[in-house]
Parts: structure tokens; sequence; C-alpha cells
């Protein structure tokens, strides 16, 4: 890979340019960053753990007919991928309340499923704009800004919920609770909206179904110890599936 061909780098990836391709090489790094990157540091391997996990991840969405980027891995920390048009909204979804909305909302934070006040999953938007903190975002938000079409706020939303109810299943399989997570969208070369970025413990919350033990980048957020140790973990058991 030669530095000209470097289309983008972000927090957690550098994208390379395939000359006269509708492809991209996404190589994932060893930062780890959290509060809009006033926290910053590194772990060797982190980013080749990330690659392996989302790439098992896309690969069961793709089995389950969920429309990715991914195509292939090419090695522990590298992965090639359709080249997309990014739509500027984080996806998320909630199973548990914690994190930033039971500060939101004021509610207390639920360790297991039975004990959260959400009655089903909470899907929430947020705009992918790090100088204003990403803020949350309404539907009419996204159609006040040009963001996405009406029809597309519901495409976005079943996709999620359709992500969100394979990845429990697979996830519980391993003996983790999936707390919420996030999804980025982008449109393919047919205009057609798949799912991109990544699917990892950088962008999900993994618990222990016995411990509760946190297995994702809120260890580095809390201070808790190594977030390879944590992944590794995670890796571990779902090539044990």
């Amino acid at each position: 890979m030669q530095s000209q061909n470097l289309l983008y780098e972000g927090k957690g990836k550098r994208l390379y340019k395939i000359d006269n391709t509708d492809t991209l090489l996404s190589v994932f790094k060893d930062d780890l960053t959290a509060f809009n990157a006033q926290k910053k540091s590194s772990e060797k391997g982190k980013g080749s753990l990330n690659c392996q996990i989302s790439s098992q991840i896309f690969k069961i969405l793709e089995s389950k007919n969920i429309k990715t980027h991914f195509i292939q891995t090419l090695n522990d920390n590298t992965m090639l991928c359709k080249k997309v048009q990014i739509i500027p909204i984080e996806v998320v979804v909630r199973n548990i309340a914690t994190g930033s909305l039971i500060k939101r909302l004021g509610i207390a934070e639920s360790l297991i499923i039975k004990d959260t006040p959400l009655r089903q999953p909470l899907v929430e938007f947020y705009y992918k704009d790090d100088a204003l903190g990403d803020p949350i975002i309404t539907d009419s938000h996204c159609l006040m800004m040009n963001l996405i079409t009406s029809e597309e706020i519901k495409i976005l939303k079943t996709i999620a919920l359709q992500v969100n109810e394979i990845l429990q299943e697979y996830f519980d399989r391993a003996g983790l609770n999936l707390i919420d997570f996030k999804l980025e969208f982008g449109r393919d070369k047919d205009n057609t909206i798949i799912l991109a970025d990544e699917i990892s413990p950088d962008s999900c919350r993994l618990w222990d179904k016995v411990t509760h033990k946190k297995m994702d980048k809120d260890i580095f957020r809390q201070n808790l110890g190594s977030v390879t140790s944590a992944y590794k973990e995670v890796l571990e058991r779902l090539n044990n599936l």
C-alpha cells in the first residue's frame, strides 16, 4: 500500500483506494479513542482483533441476507471492501439501558435484559460530525438536513433491528449479552444502501452473560484493564462456535 493511495484515515481505520476498481482496503489500527477523541491511547494487536471479529460478523450477516460492504479478509488487519458513499448518520441500537442513555434520561443502569426499562430494542440516530460531538438527531432532523429520505429512514431502522436480532443470538451462543452497538451505512455504486464500517468490540457493548464483565471499549473508557485481552477472548469464543 502506498501513501498516495490513502483515501481516508479515521479513528480506527485507514482506507486505501485501489485504482480503477470499486473496492477499498480497510486497514484496522491499534489506536484507541474515547469521548470524541478526548482520550487517546494504543494497544498492539487491537486492530487485528477488531478486523477478525468484524469479518466474522459480516460473514454471518451476509449469510442471513444482510447486504454489507465486506468482500474478504486479506490478512489479520486488512479487509477488502466495496467502495460506498457513507451516510453521515450513526445508527445505534440499544437492548439494555447504559452509557449515554442513562445520563440523558436519568434512568438506572441495568445489568440484565429482564431488568432494563427498555421494553423493546431502541433505535437512535446520531449525526456524524466530530466538531459537533456527534449529536443525537430525530427523523425530522434527518429530513430537514437532507441526509436521507423518509423511505431510507425506514430502511435504516429495519436493517438495524434485523442485525440486532441476528447478533443477539450469535453472541448469546458465545456467552455474551449484546448491550448496544453502532452501525454505519453507505450507498454502493448502484445507490443501494448497505452496511459498512465495522462491527467489533470497539463499536459494540458486550457483557459476559454470567459475570457481567465488560468485553468492549468500555474497558478503555473506564480504565478497567487491557482491551486486547478482552477482545482476544471475544474472538476465541466466536471461533469456538
